[in-house]
């Protein structure tokens, strides 16, 4: 059965469906939920739109979802994410409608998110608010029907809370990207894999030895210093969050402001979730042949209108690299056009830990339709129940058994008289 959908490269559909075969190996966690859904039916007729990368890992959640019933439509939720064999797999061999293409202009990712939207959801899924952000812009007549949304990324969690405070949200929002078996494994342990990965996909540069500048260090920031200095590369961090800083140097990284790293990084990457962290000045200190990335959501942590305005020629020299050349006579490197390395590069976090992340995608919008009715239009977090199932289940998987407390141990914690 034909389904609606925009996508590229219908011919690869097979091959799509053997990398999604494959990266559900790596998702026993998610394996498990669609299993239940498939029985349970917990979303049957459920409405959704979904703003996510289209990759391996997504489909198998977009699997998952369908399997317990929901009627979805996935669109990209960034132009150079798409893995065109994979969206034509679920169009194709799924009969899931998907609208994104690998390398769309900003029309049409806009048109893709409209035409998500066009089948009136009942809950959003997103991957840093952009399908949010166009509810709330453009199609306000949507909002009396949406009974609740999930959000996946720190950026993403970060605009919705504003939104939140303005008292512009218009309906519950569940914050999977604060729940612990998101981001302590995704955000750590996933980009900073992943980020390395796209790196080295796109130059074939050797890291060790090189002066490796990580911007941010939440829990992105924290994975991609410690993969690199792995690698033999002289991690530097910079910083505006006092703690943040502290640790970075306890944990034996040097810290300093962005214009003092400009002048010794061979390697930039921001993970910041904020605008322009390498801006004109600090692109004016950056010595001959440094190279920039992002692995932030979005594509304006480094300054690109900056660049290109103090550049006198630009071409591309490798796939995912493209040479500034500076009035000055130096020459910088831009990787993934600014955007996701991770994904423009490469093929964004391993299926592992995806599997963490997207169970809680399952099992929020689970949790959203249970309780939409006494969820006042905020963000929420999910509940720590659901944090502790996931885990559970994922430790299961890996065949690694923990402790539990006697009932005498778990007296002793619940009381207070017992002292030295």
């Amino acid at each position: 059965m034909s389904v609606p959908s925009d996508i590229s490269e219908k011919a690869q559909a097979r091959t799509g469906v053997d990398r999604i075969t494959w990266a559900a190996r790596e998702m026993p966690v998610l394996g498990l939920i669609r299993a239940r859904f498939a029985q349970d039916q917990p979303l049957k007729g459920l409405r959704v739109a979904a703003c996510l990368h289209v990759t391996t890992e997504t489909a198998n959640l977009a699997l998952a979802l369908r399997d317990g019933g929901a009627e979805l439509r996935l669109c990209a939720s960034n132009p150079l994410s798409t893995q065109d064999d994979v969206a034509a797999a679920l169009v194709e061999e799924y009969g899931i409608s998907v609208f994104a293409r690998r390398g769309e202009d900003s029309e049409t990712y806009y048109r893709h998110i409209h035409q998500a939207l066009d089948h009136s959801p009942q809950v959003t899924m997103d991957d840093g608010a952009d399908l949010v952000a166009t509810i709330h812009r453009e199609r306000r007549d949507l909002l009396t029907g949406v009974v609740g949304g999930t959000e996946e990324t720190t950026t993403g969690v970060i605009r919705l809370r504003a939104m939140a405070a303005d008292s512009a949200l218009g309906y519950p929002i569940a914050a999977v990207n604060e729940s612990n078996t998101k981001h302590l494994f995704d955000n750590r342990f996933g980009t900073g894999q992943s980020t390395v990965d796209g790196i080295v996909r796109a130059t074939n540069v050797l890291l060790a030895g090189k002066t490796f500048v990580v911007a941010g260090y939440g829990w992105c920031g924290r994975g991609l210093a410690s993969r690199a200095r792995g690698l033999g590369a002289h991690v530097v961090v910079t910083e505006v969050d006092p703690v943040r800083a502290l640790e970075a140097v306890m944990e034996g990284f040097s810290v300093m402001p962005m214009v003092e790293a400009a002048e010794i990084g061979d390697l930039f990457v921001t993970v910041t979730g904020d605008c322009h962290v390498i801006d004109e000045e600090v692109l004016e200190a950056m010595k001959d042949g440094a190279i920039m990335a992002n692995s932030g959501h979005f594509d304006n942590e480094i300054d690109l209108e900056a660049l290109q305005g103090m550049s006198e020629a630009k071409r591309r020299v490798r796939d995912h690299v493209d040479e500034y050349r500076m009035g000055d006579g130096r020459t910088l490197y831009l990787l993934g056009e600014g955007r996701l390395v991770n994904l423009a590069a490469a093929e964004g976090h391993p299926a592992s830990v995806m599997d963490m992340s997207f169970a809680n995608q399952a099992l929020g919008t689970e949790w959203l339709v249970n309780n939409a009715a006494t969820l006042q239009a905020q963000v929420h977090d999910l509940p720590d129940s659901i944090d502790e199932e996931i885990a559970k289940l994922k430790l299961q998987a890996m065949g690694i058994g923990i402790d539990t407390l006697t009932e005498e141990q778990q007296a002793y914690l619940s009381s207070w008289e017992t002292g030295t």
